[in-house]
């Protein structure tokens, strides 16, 4: 498998992204920002859209796009009293642009299921590179900002009562969110991003009793997601993106099920 230079590129992206996707995930689900990443998602799609109708690297749109949207849309989600409706709303209206720019740009069917649901086997030396230094500067800042963070996202009252400074720590998040979700799509596609980011940090809630633990069983099953889902991918030609949902939403259901019994 290692013998063909796509998959040595496949395997070499999707485990930036995994441990990108799982350490983020941790802090997505502790601020019960789940719905946010899925509509991030679609904005994304209508930026990568936007990309391919202006000529330019489907991943520089999404980029631009899930930027401006994550400040949009997180300020909206927070000062909003119709939070869900709005942003619902914000959704629908970027899954329209994403399909207006995509008919505008003449692009094939192909191309469309690409931006939607990954083309990791399709990654080229150069798109590998860039998303390597995107996955570094996403966790260099979660580094910088991490106790503050830990603060803000498990503990909101007391990091207010020890004055931190929680509006500009929530506005890097939203611009880590949107990185990683950029990043994240070009494994499993725009439309189900939000499973790496999501999934695998909610199965290590139940599994990690510290937030350094949390964040190892996550980052633990989104590399065994990509991971498998790619071998997976090679020896039966199927979409790489069905076997990682399975895979995590599997792991998910097994770990709540016996957390159940257990109980």
């Amino acid at each position: 498998m290692f013998a063909y230079e796509f998959m040595r590129y496949a395997f070499w992206a999707s485990t930036f992204i995994a441990i990108t996707c799982g350490v983020v995930g941790v802090y997505v689900v502790a601020r019960s920002f789940s719905f946010l990443a899925h509509t991030l998602s679609e904005i994304g799609f209508a930026g990568a859209a936007f990309a391919v109708f202006m000529g330019i690297n489907p991943l520089w749109g999404m980029l631009l796009f899930t930027l401006l949207g994550s400040l949009g849309v997180g300020e909206l989600s927070i000062h909003s009293n119709q939070k869900e409706s709005s942003i619902s709303a914000i959704s629908a209206l970027f899954i329209g642009l994403g399909v207006l720019f995509l008919s505008l740009a003449g692009s094939n069917s192909r191309y469309a299921t690409n931006i939607l649901f990954g083309s990791i086997i399709g990654v080229d030396l150069e798109g590998v590179i860039q998303l390597t230094v995107l996955s570094l500067l996403v966790l260099i800042i979660i580094a910088i900002i991490q106790r503050q963070l830990n603060f803000d996202s498990f503990d909101h009252i007391g990091a207010l009562a020890h004055n931190v400074n929680v509006s500009l720590v929530g506005i890097i998040f939203l611009i880590v969110m949107a990185m990683a979700v950029s990043v994240g799509s070009q494994v499993v596609g725009s439309l189900l991003v939000f499973i790496l980011l999501t999934l695998p940090a909610s199965t290590a809630r139940y599994l990690g009793k510290t937030i350094p633990a949390m964040i190892a069983w996550s980052v633990g099953l989104a590399l065994i997601g990509v991971w498998v889902g790619l071998y997976l991918g090679f020896i039966t030609n199927w979409p790489v993106t069905f076997f990682i949902s399975v895979i995590e939403v599997l792991v998910y259901l097994t770990v709540y099920l016996a957390k159940i019994v257990k109980r």
